[in-house]
Parts: structure tokens; sequence; C-alpha cells
């Protein structure tokens, strides 16, 4: 085989472009050689394949720190469409946390000079404590009926979490009740770890197809992690432009409570072929 680099309209032209000639001869010690094939390729395409390549190869590593070992084959056909509409929906949540926790932030006192520490941190250690205990209670009562439902209780943590989050956007309005309102958003929101991670671990079983739950969950901690960075960067955006106007941070919060319930998570949910309902 030979290869033999030319340039079209004759050798050594000025200001042709290069060509490479690959020929292919055949023949035996019997009989005379024959040309068999010719390949024929410019010098600009070669090195376009091999740039082309390259970033192939950098897109395929940058996908790997996201998608499990030997993705699509490793994983249900159900996983793409589930993951690609909870990453969205995580995405409008981190959005709207950080409406509702600069809400909370400015009923405790933040910002004000009449506002103690001891006090903000007084407050803010019962309302963990509160969500701390509930998640205790709620696992006691409903950890054995997670498994079974976990399509329900998927549903259920996404709205607890939407209702923790509500309450404390609700938190300024009503100074008098403060402690009270914040201890029932973290008891709502207790729930949902309890709920969510719990109904994570089963999905992951349904979806590893190779022995690869390790897997599938450590690449949905990555996802979950660029979503968390996503949103968050995004809802401090847009809790800086609508500062100061309540009325647009309400409808923003509710526009995107009502999207994320009916559209993003229904979907999630909607798409997973999950057999134990």
């Amino acid at each position: 085989m030979d290869v033999e680099p030319s340039r079209p309209g004759g050798r050594g032209e000025p200001g042709a472009a290069a060509w490479v000639t690959v020929e292919e001869w055949g023949g035996s010690s019997g009989s005379a050689l024959s040309r068999t094939a010719v390949l024929t390729a410019s010098a600009s395409s070669l090195t376009s394949n091999r740039f082309g390549s390259r970033w192939g190869r950098i897109g395929s590593r940058v996908l790997g720190a996201f998608v499990p070992e030997g993705f699509p084959g490793s994983v249900t056909p159900d996983y793409v469409p589930f993951q690609m509409w909870d990453t969205l929906q995580g995405l409008s949540t981190y959005i709207r946390a950080m409406l509702s926790t600069q809400a909370l932030l400015g009923a405790i006192g933040v910002g004000e000079k009449s506002a103690t520490v001891i006090g903000a941190t007084f407050q803010w250690f019962l309302r963990d404590l509160t969500g701390m205990l509930g998640g205790i209670l709620f696992a006691f009562y409903q950890g054995s009926n997670l498994d079974s439902n976990a399509k329900m209780w998927r549903l259920v943590a996404d709205f607890m979490n939407d209702l923790g989050m509500l309450m404390d956007l609700l938190s300024p309005l009503f100074p008098s009740s403060l402690i009270v309102i914040m201890c029932l958003g973290s008891l709502s929101r207790s729930f949902t770890g309890v709920a969510s991670g719990a109904t994570r671990a089963a999905l992951t079983q349904h979806f590893a197809l190779a022995n690869n739950a390790a897997d599938i969950s450590a690449k949905e901690g990555s996802q979950e992690t660029l979503a968390t960075m996503s949103g968050m960067g995004l809802g401090m955006l847009l809790a800086h432009v609508t500062r100061g106007h309540d009325l647009v941070v309400w409808v923003s919060f509710l526009s995107l409570t009502v999207f994320h319930m009916y559209k993003l998570q229904g979907s999630a949910v909607t798409f997973t072929q999950y057999t134990k309902l």
C-alpha cells in the first residue's frame, strides 16, 4: 500500500490545498501487480476529523461524570426521561429555595439593628430540632411502607418540600407566629428528606440493569450537585431582581411551584415504569 502526497492541478502548484492519495496494489509472485483501490482525501479534512474525534472524546469524558458506566445499556429505558424531568424539577426547587430562604432570614431579623445574634440562633436551633425529631418519627411510622409505594411517596416528598418552602415565604407576614411557622416548615421538609431518600433507593434498584446501583446513585449525586449549583445561581439572581417587590416574589414562587408539581414531577413519575405501585 502506497501513501503519496499530491496537489490537485499538479504537483508543487503554489497555494493549492494538499491532498493525500492512498493506493492499494495486489498480486502474487507469478503475476504482475495491479492497483485494486485508490483513496484520495484532503489534509484539511483529515485534520478536521482528528479535531472532531478529540472533541468527541472530551464530550464522552464529561458525560461519563454524570451517567453510569456502560450507559445507556446498563440502565432501563425509562432512566433518561426520568432523570431529565427530575433534574428540571430539582432546578425549580433550588430557585424557589433562594426566595423562601431570603424571606425567612428577613423574618428572623437579619439586617435589622434590633435583632440579636443569640435570638436568631435560638430560633434557628428550634427550627432544626423540630425537623430532626419529625424525620425520626416519620421514619418510625412510615418507613416500612416506602418501598411498596415509591411513586406515591415520591410525589408526597415533593409536595411536603413545597409546603415547607411556602411556610418560610409566609413567615414575614406573621411575626407573632414566626417560631411556629418556622417549625412547621422544617417539619414538612423533614418528611421530604426521609421519603425522598428512601424512594430514591428503590428507584435506583429499578434502574440498575448491570448490578450497578452504586454507580447510578453516585452519578445521581453528581447530577443533583450540578442542578443545585445552577438553581442556586439562578435563584440568587431572581432574589436580587425581585427584592422589595413582594408581589413579584409571590408570582414567581407560585408559578414555579405549580409548574414543578403538575408538569415536572408528574412527568418524571409517569415516565418511570416502576412496577411496585
